[in-house]
């Protein structure tokens, strides 16, 4: 069972409080990697623009697909593993306004860390309220990788195409749905998580609606039709380009040595953290990371949430933890899995408002420090 806003009450006035929140949390964490990057000699903003992916996509942007490295291992790292909604989008900001590459692709992510926002508010307050819809926002804001929503990174964008094709499937725009998770395919290899839930959402609703009358149910089709086609058109584009077939796009990937394996390599490199003690501490951390996480899922499940979220987050999750390689980066490809946080949200909003501020404010400060530290340090590979 959902509840929606209230007819009066105007969308962006409804989402206020969770966007102010959200926006507080992010200053927070730019003004604490700022001074902390200052006292170590660097520049935050480089951190933030022109580091690591954010590279990748800005040379996309700048040059076209072809570039590629050749490690001394024999690896192949070619640009085309990078989906192409970002680098779009940065171009098109460079041609229109006197941006780089690097600029455009910060005020991307700041706008759509807004608009994610805004659509995990839309989901939350539509399933369990307004209240849980803020708390929602807060936490997803206050994650310990909250940084990575701020950087010219295209996790913020895809969080927002994401949020919003899910809403739109829960109050039964599939035209809409449809195009958003296109364009999630154009954004993410992840972006399978959310053709996957547009189309089991279809899927039930023609098994439980037989009487849906022929209009409706020609949307509903063209929304099932339309969510495939942004990574579809990618992945066959890339195995046409590297004459590698439907399936050249994998071997892209496995020259950066990604794949899936089930989890198997995870499991290895955390077995292998057991080998010393500062690892095993380590190890263990990862153990009860992944716990919580699996936890996590399994209140979503238990607590009834709507079909898409469930497959939604199921197959983020899925992806994030099977992955064969980068192991430091699954927190940031749980990013996107703002479901999971539902039960946390919940919870917390049944708590009185200065208890649930405390709780959120703390760990706001915890996750900033943590963030500095971390693009000061490794950051995200």
């Amino acid at each position: 069972m959902t509840r929606g806003a209230p007819p009066a009450a105007g969308p962006l006035r409804r989402a206020a409080p969770a966007l102010l929140g959200y926006a507080a949390v992010r200053v927070l964490g730019l003004l604490v990697l700022a001074l902390w990057s200052a006292g170590r000699g660097k520049s935050a903003y480089t951190l933030l623009t022109a580091r690591w992916d954010a590279l990748w996509y800005a040379r996309v942007a700048e040059r076209g697909y072809g570039y590629e490295v050749r490690l001394p291992n024999g690896d192949v790292h070619s640009n085309l593993a990078f989906f192409p909604l970002l680098p779009w989008l940065e171009r098109e900001l460079h041609a229109v306004f006197p941006l780089s590459y690097a600029d455009a692709g910060f005020v991307v992510s700041l706008l759509a860390s807004l608009a994610a926002a805004w659509g995990i508010f839309a989901v939350a307050d539509h399933v369990y309220g307004r209240r849980a819809g803020v708390c929602a926002v807060l936490l997803w804001a206050v994650l310990p990788v909250g940084i990575v929503q701020s950087m010219a990174y295209s996790e913020s964008l895809f969080t927002a195409l994401a949020a919003w094709a899910l809403y739109a499937v829960l109050t039964g725009r599939w035209v809409t749905a449809g195009l958003l998770a296109s364009l999630c395919g154009l954004t993410r290899p992840v972006g399978l998580a959310v053709v996957a839930g547009v189309w089991a959402a279809g899927v039930a609703a023609f098994a439980r609606d037989r009487e849906t009358g022929v209009r409706q149910a020609w949307r509903r089709v063209l929304g099932l039709l339309l969510a495939p086609l942004g990574a579809a058109g990618y992945v066959l584009w890339v195995g046409h380009r590297t004459g590698g077939g439907p399936l050249g796009y994998l071997d892209v990937q496995a020259g950066w040595r990604n794949g899936f394996d089930g989890g198997y390599a995870f499991a290895r490199f955390v077995a292998d953290k057991f080998t010393s003690f500062p690892g095993a501490l380590a190890g263990l951390g990862l153990i009860v990371g992944v716990g919580l996480v699996v936890w996590l899922y399994v209140v979503c499940v238990r607590q009834g949430q709507p079909l898409p979220l469930l497959v939604y987050a199921g197959v983020v999750t899925g992806l994030a933890l099977c992955a064969s390689s980068y192991f430091g980066s699954k927190p940031r490809l749980l990013l996107p899995g703002f479901p999971l946080l539902l039960p946390l949200a919940l919870a917390l909003s049944r708590l009185r408002t200065p208890r649930s501020a405390l709780v959120l404010g703390s760990v706001a400060v915890a996750s900033a420090v943590y963030g500095a530290l971390w693009l000061n340090g490794s950051g995200p590979p």
